[in-house]
């Protein structure tokens, strides 16, 4: 009975209260894909491992390492593999095609990460083959690859037409792994730099070292630059975590101003929510002044306009949360290229449920004290 009472209630001017909702619905989806964007974002670091480390030049990126550093890292004690990578940054046929391209040392590099699965048959396959690649299950997907397809790339960075036949598609461990990159042997960047710029040869951009302990990745890090220190090419390692944060610190006050944004949001629709319950409880005041008459507690006045906001936010909000799903696939399908992992995490889900009972809360707070404090005399003069 009191809650068939609330839902009468709660429609009793339906206009006012279905716009009421669509603001909820409408806020609650800005807000639920605000911070997808920024779970999006953040998504390197999330992904990184404990056991992983991350060594490169001291002084910025841009400069590589020599290649005999590897056999040296491989030395200290508590490493248990390394492996290289360069950044290679092609073009495949536009410049709007972008995706990750990393020269890697392959087996060791695959071994690092064992959250990338790939067919024993289709392992074999790329090791075997020098102009071989990997790429994601999403990137070959973008584009329609499969197995054996010629990918052409236009050198950027290592200026030349390249091309790579697609031996291998690897398959995340899960919806947070990175599909969309597209790996190739190192050694067949460097034999090609060797034949036509050897000044470039024979150079890494970053060391990936795996060792036992996580427990032990400062003491490695500080023991493998030590290695290199007063070296014409000094050394930085840290934990991949650290590597991946700091290019998240580079755009940091935008991921702030994003957050800011979706909280905003929740705050106008809390002030659109107290005023239609405000609204509800000044109009209700005879009926209330009424009921209080005839012997209904203040307690029921007041949990009539507490019920009658949190339903009203409840409903919106779960409507809002629902539909959240299919828009942030669709906007992950349009950004795929800019957020290779974009999907609705289950923070942002209970942010949204806090968010959406909070705005109910807040509302009904006014209205049910003063639903529950209303003097009969004055509500009834109201009537005349």
């Amino acid at each position: 009975m009191f809650l068939k009472l609330i839902i009468r209630n709660a429609f009793r001017h339906r206009l006012r209260t279905l716009l009421t909702m669509v603001g909820i619905v409408i806020a609650v989806l800005a807000f639920g894909l605000l911070q997808t964007v920024v779970d999006a974002w953040s998504a390197g670091v999330d992904a990184a491992s404990s056991t992983r480390l991350v060594t490169r030049n001291a002084i910025s990126l841009v400069f590589p390492l020599p290649l005999t550093y590897e056999e040296k890292i491989r030395q200290v004690p508590g490493v248990k593999l390394v492996s290289r990578a360069n950044w290679f940054g092609g073009i495949y046929i536009d410049k709007r095609n972008f995706f990750p391209q990393f020269a890697v040392d392959g087996r060791a590099y695959l071994e690092l990460y064992p959250e990338y699965h790939i067919a024993p048959e289709q392992l074999k396959a790329f090791l075997l083959d020098r102009k071989g690649c990997v790429v994601g299950r999403k990137l070959a997907q973008t584009y329609g690859w499969r197995l054996g397809d010629a990918v052409p790339l236009r050198g950027t960075i290592f200026p030349g037409n390249w091309e790579f036949v697609v031996r291998a598609i690897y398959d995340g461990e899960d919806a947070g792994t990175n599909e969309s990159q597209l790996f190739f042997h190192w050694d067949y960047l460097n034999e090609t730099l060797k034949r036509t710029t050897p000044r470039r040869a024979n150079q890494v951009g970053i060391f990936l070292v795996g060792i036992s302990e996580p427990d032990a990745a400062a003491l490695t890090s500080r023991e493998v630059d030590a290695l290199f220190r007063n070296s014409l090419a000094e050394t930085l390692t840290e934990t991949e975590k650290a590597f991946q944060l700091g290019f998240f610190a580079m755009t940091e006050a935008i991921v702030v101003a994003i957050r800011i944004v979706s909280f905003v949001i929740i705050v106008i629709i809390m002030a659109v929510m107290a005023n239609t319950m405000a609204m509800a409880a000044r109009e209700r005041m005879p009926e209330h002044a009424t009921l209080k008459a005839l012997g209904f507690h203040p307690r029921f006045l007041g949990g009539l306009m507490f019920g009658e906001s949190l339903f009203i936010a409840l409903t919106a909000g779960g409507l809002g949360m629902l539909a959240t799903f299919p828009l942030v696939k669709g906007f992950g399908s349009v950004m795929g290229k800019l957020f290779p992992v974009f999907q609705i995490s289950a923070q942002t889900l209970l942010l949204q449920m806090a968010a959406v009972a909070l705005v109910g809360v807040v509302a009904a707070v006014v209205p049910s004290w003063r639903a529950s404090r209303v003097v009969i005399a004055q509500g009834l003069r109201a009537i005349a």
